[in-house]
């Protein structure tokens, strides 16, 4: 985890001096442009789970989503996106068969750093950058006696375009690719008598559509 860490944040570092070191344009730019999206996450779920064996199964949400994006010139931005999400979990194919693991929220807050490709009314973009999620809210569910899920950090990808309906306003499709790996203990003393470990992958994939708005 340390190791992750510390190559996200070395990562986002160097994108960040890299923007920071283009040269400002003579034309005007708006500097600050705001989205509301409806956004689908759907878990690249796997799991390697102790003692039990078996795999995870996550649920998809349907979300609202809201970013910030702040120009540096024309091109080149940084983008804070911000959405919460709740997903069923099941560990399935066990050796206790499927289990319900109840359910858990999660807030993963995304900081990307952003090239646009401008020149008219299409204004497609590719980014990068990391990502922190946290877990709360946990449903244990029927059969744990308790759930904790560690911190997440991890690399993001995003791609997308904004459609200009005017010089203010804008329609937005995006795509993003979270790489989010997190342990799950589970506390099944009860049911099982024992605490098992799992190595979750979660790695999202998150499908925007909204408006957006320039200022």
């Amino acid at each position: 985890m340390r190791k992750t860490i510390l190559l996200a944040v070395a990562t986002f570092l160097g994108f960040s001096n890299l923007m920071l070191s283009q040269d400002a344009p003579t034309t005007d730019f708006s500097k600050w442009q705001f989205r509301l999206r409806g956004i689908v996450v759907t878990p690249d779920e796997s799991a390697d789970i102790e003692a039990i064996g078996g795999d995870v199964s996550i649920s998809t949400a349907v979300v609202p989503e809201f970013d910030i994006t702040y120009f540096f010139d024309e091109n080149w931005s940084a983008e804070l996106i911000l959405a919460t999400t709740k997903h069923d979990v099941e560990a399935v194919g066990t050796d206790a068969g499927d289990i319900d693991l109840g359910s858990v929220w999660l807030l993963p807050p995304t900081l990307t750093g952003q090239y646009h490709f401008t020149g008219g009314d299409f204004v497609p973009y590719l980014g990068a950058g990391v990502n922190l999620t946290l877990f709360y809210g946990v449903d244990e569910g029927p059969v744990a006696d308790d759930i904790e899920y560690d911190t997440a950090v991890g690399f993001a990808l995003q791609g997308g375009f904004d459609y200009m309906l005017n010089d203010k306003w804008f329609l937005n499709f995006d795509v993003k690719k979270l790489f989010l790996n997190t342990t799950a203990t589970v506390d099944a003393t009860t049911a099982l008598g024992a605490t098992v470990d799992a190595d979750v992958d979660i790695n999202p994939w998150i499908f925007g559509f909204g408006v957006g708005l320039k200022l």
